[in-house]
């Protein structure tokens, strides 16, 4: 039974509710505590006092129920709780009271955040004595207010019985008048005296706090001037740092005598690549481990994975990938490369998931092989971490690998001379996309971008240390495309995906697969605008059946935290994901951490791939040019079978003669046995080739692989896109206005078309007006749910409107999930649904 308090108006509640462990044990019955934006668990009541065994905030945390009894508690991906309670009635309330405390955590963080600068206790201190003055000094003015309008009412007053009298012919009259008068001028009397204490209050109370706030604005001016002294000085240690580091670079002689690499290095990659040394990025690598696995962060080691230089060989002739543009050295030299894999218990959601599924089978264990390791312990998705007995598959618990294995790949074929990748095929249709017309003329670019002058010092202070989506930026960091649109982008070679559906070897496919991970990166290089942050309920859709052979359609499904919901489907395939961030500003680099996954399916195949993004970062944020750089590592799981493909994104270094921006791989099969080898940069092409043979101990394999073949090129813009953000064709396509499209659709935001078209001032104004217009929607929402609470009657929160939120049968984990709806309402132009945002 659950307890309900008031502390202080804030909701507390605390009871018995079961959490789910794991397999072998199931629901475990935990006692729940909810307090301050937080629901925290213990094993029992006697705990509270020493050991608490989870915690998750409810900012930015989905609500989720499933049945009758049981709901599930997510923030983001990295953390997840599955609740069950004794009966519905139970549940509602802990629901209920859960959603009220999310809407009271997200007021008191908007709050903080609209406040100039974060204060030590005794600055806080002082804060709220100020507000107390001030609150103080506001009464003090509205009662001289007062005092003013009564002293101009009963001196009016006065004033016409003096006139009065003056006008009296008889003197019988005149006892009556001097009554009035005296009455009056009493009143008025009164009236000025008040007026005169109320004054002195206010003078009074100004005096005693003058000196105090002097010596607070003072103290604001000094640590105004300590934050721009510190950052300048910053900045000043980067640049020469990174002069230094220029000097000190070992240049790379004009034929390069290539060194051994198993995965090569592209001739015509590795020029693209290492001609943007000075501009390309570096930053700390994370792990990103695949399927609906979340642990993320920037100062994860990337000692798990290493790649090295292997011996060279003059006798033996060798593969480099790319070999058409390579240096011609690079012929005469064998590619071998050594890549040690962790095999310790490291615990991803999509492990868990794969080991509960063979469990199910009967098969127990983790059924991953030794390269996939830990147990086959999980949960329906995830679970905070009970000490000792529960062994959760949570994706924010990655354990540090205790083993490796590591992997000898020798390439010493010649890479075959392949062609890139032809453009994206045109022609056939589905349901809904107009087939046998003529096909639309699209634009290849869009306007200028105009120069408009910018003070960065004037923003900077309300920036550093907080979230990416929660700083209220000027369209000056921005392009004019939503991060709706920009993830639409990813599918911008999916004609790579059509190639994979042609493969009947499922490690080949995945090797392309691979290929098309690393493809949505391309664009990145050299764009360095921020998107738009989509407002709650907005949508885009692209349509390009009729010329690329995919259509997909997306939602921003979560405000807080912020998440888009996407569906991509091509005439052989499918692809959805979910795409949320933790993002940090941090003065001189910006750094964004995916936490979304991708599901991938091919049309008439059970194969079912997942997958997360790595981490990016945006360096020179203060001083220089900006750069962009991608780094850690993603695992492509396919659940089906278990075999996996681990890539490498190698972060920038000024201290190697290697190509920058590389990205090496290989696929396993459930064994952890390599088939295939993938390698390349993430900025210009990705080739692949098989493993042919083994050799070696079982304990120290060495493959050895066939040639190597193209699988993707980027497709560059022209020399002149640097005038328009530096889009590509598609993205110049991507706002291009449209008729018969929801009113929903980010071709509709008036503040990006505003910006588009170069109106910046305009579109400033436009995306202020944007932002309040949502908050006060949102507070909207927030009485209705208090009120809800109060009244104890159910309440229901937001949803999507061609999303909903349902568990995902591979990983266990809820996901939004894909209507089938939109199409047939854009062919009937229905959008009743859709609500007025913009």
């Amino acid at each position: 039974m659950a307890e309900v308090k008031s502390t202080h108006g804030e909701a507390e509640m605390k009871g018995w509710l079961f959490k789910w462990t794991n397999y072998l044990k199931g629901y475990q019955r935990r006692w729940f505590v909810l307090s301050n934006g937080l629901l925290s668990y213990y094993r029992n009541q006697a705990e509270m006092a020493h050991t608490c065994r989870g915690t998750i905030s409810l900012h930015g945390a989905l609500i989720h129920t499933e049945d009758s009894c049981t709901f599930v508690i997510s923030n983001g991906g990295t953390q997840t709780f599955h609740i069950k309670a004794a009966n519905e009635v139970e549940r509602q309330r802990w629901v209920t009271a859960l959603e009220l405390a999310k809407a009271k955590a997200i007021r008191a963080m908007e709050s903080a955040e609209e406040e100039e600068e974060e204060f030590d206790e005794a600055a806080a201190s002082q804060k709220g004595e100020l507000q107390s003055v001030i609150r103080a000094l506001a009464a003090r003015l509205e009662d001289l207010q007062t005092c003013s309008d009564l002293i101009l009412k009963h001196g009016a007053a006065l004033q016409r019985s003096l006139s009065d009298l003056e006008q009296l012919s008889s003197a019988a009259d005149v006892g009556p008048k001097l009554r009035s008068v005296n009455e009056r001028a009493t009143l008025f009397r009164i009236t000025s005296n008040a007026m005169i204490n109320t004054c002195s209050e206010y003078l009074d109370l100004a005096q005693t706090q003058g000196r105090k706030w002097q010596r607070m604005l003072q103290h604001e001016r000094d640590q105004r001037l300590r934050l721009e002294d510190m950052v300048e000085q910053l900045a000043r240690q980067h640049s020469h740092l990174e002069q230094a580091a220029k000097e000190h670079q070992i240049p790379p002689p004009r034929a390069p005598p290539r060194r051994a690499h198993g995965h090569g290095h592209g001739g015509g990659g590795g020029g693209a690549a290492g001609g943007g040394a000075g501009s390309a990025g570096a930053g700390a690598a994370a792990h990103h481990h695949g399927a609906g696995g979340a642990h993320s962060s920037p100062s994860d080691d990337d000692d798990e994975i290493e790649f090295y230089d292997a011996q060279e060989d003059d006798e033996a002739g060798g593969s480099g990938v790319g070999g058409g543009g390579a240096g011609k050295g690079a012929a005469d030299e064998p590619d071998n490369f050594i890549l040690k894999i962790p095999v310790g218990p490291r615990r991803t959601s999509s492990a868990a998931s794969l080991g509960s599924q063979a469990s199910e089978r009967g098969g127990g264990g983790c059924g991953l092989g030794r390269a996939r390791g830990g147990g086959g312990a999980g949960g329906p998705g995830a679970g905070g971490a009970d000490a000792n007995d529960e062994a959760s598959g949570s994706s924010s618990e990655v354990d540090d690998a205790t083993e490796t294995k590591v992997l000898v790949i020798s390439s010493p074929a010649p890479p075959r001379d392949a062609e890139p990748p032809s453009p994206a095929p045109s022609g056939g249709a589905v349901e809904g996309n107009g087939e046998g017309g003529p096909r639309r003329q699209r634009r290849t670019r869009v306007p200028d971008k105009p120069n408009y002058p910018l003070n960065l010092w004037s923003i900077m202070k309300n920036c550093i240390g907080k979230e990416l989506s929660k700083i209220p930026m000027p369209v000056n960091f921005s392009e004019p495309l939503s991060m709706l649109q920009r993830l639409t982008e990813d599918y911008e070679y999916a004609d790579i995906l059509d190639k994979a559906a042609n493969c009947s070897d499922t490690c080949e496919q995945l090797a392309y697969i691979a290929a098309f991970t690393v493809s949505s990166y391309a664009t990145t290089s050299n764009r360095t605008g921020k998107p738009f942050n989509p407002l709650l309920g907005e949508t885009y859709e692209c349509d390009r059946m009729d010329d690329l052979g995919w259509r997909s359609i997306s939602e921003q499904v979560s405000h807080h935290p912020p998440m888009v919901a996407q569906f991509c489907e091509g005439r052989s395939w499918r692809c959805w994901q979910e795409f949320t961030m933790a993002s940090k500003f941090r003065g001189k680099y910006l750094q964004v951490i995916p936490l979304g996954t991708a599901h991938l399916e091919f049309n008439g195949s059970p194969n079912h791939y997942t997958w997360r993004k790595v981490t990016t970062t945006v360096h020179n944020i203060i001083v220089g040019k900006l750069w962009v750089d991608q780094h850690g590592d993603m695992d492509i799981v396919e659940h089906k079978t278990g075999i996996k493909c681990h890539l490498k994104y190698i972060p920038y270094s000024y201290f190697t003669r290697d190509v920058q921006r590389k990205v090496k791989g290989c696929v396993m099969d459930q064994d952890g046995n390599v088939k295939w080898v993938v390698n390349g940069t993430w900025d210009n092409r990705i080739e692949i080739a098989p493993v042919i043979s083994t050799s070696g101990s079982p304990e120290n394999p060495v493959f050895k692989t066939g040639p190597y073949t193209l699988v993707w090129k980027r497709r560059f813009p022209p020399e002149e896109a640097e005038k328009y953000y530096n889009f590509t064709e598609l993205a110049s396509q991507l706002n291009e206005p449209e008729e018969g499209i929801a009113p929903t659709d980010s071709r509709h935001r008036p503040d990006q078309r505003l910006m588009e078209d170069g109106l910046w001032d305009a579109a400033n104004t436009e995306k202020l007006r944007l932002e309040e217009k949502q908050r006060t929607a949102r507070r909207q929402r927030e009485t209705e749910a208090e009120r809800a609470a109060a009244e104890g009657t159910p309440y229901s929160p937001y949803e999507p409107i061609w999303f909903k939120k349902e568990k995902e049968r591979w990983t266990g984990n809820v996901f939004h999930m894909y209507q089938g709806e939109y199409w047939s309402s854009k062919q009937q132009q229905d959008w009743n649904r859709c609500p007025d945002i913009f």
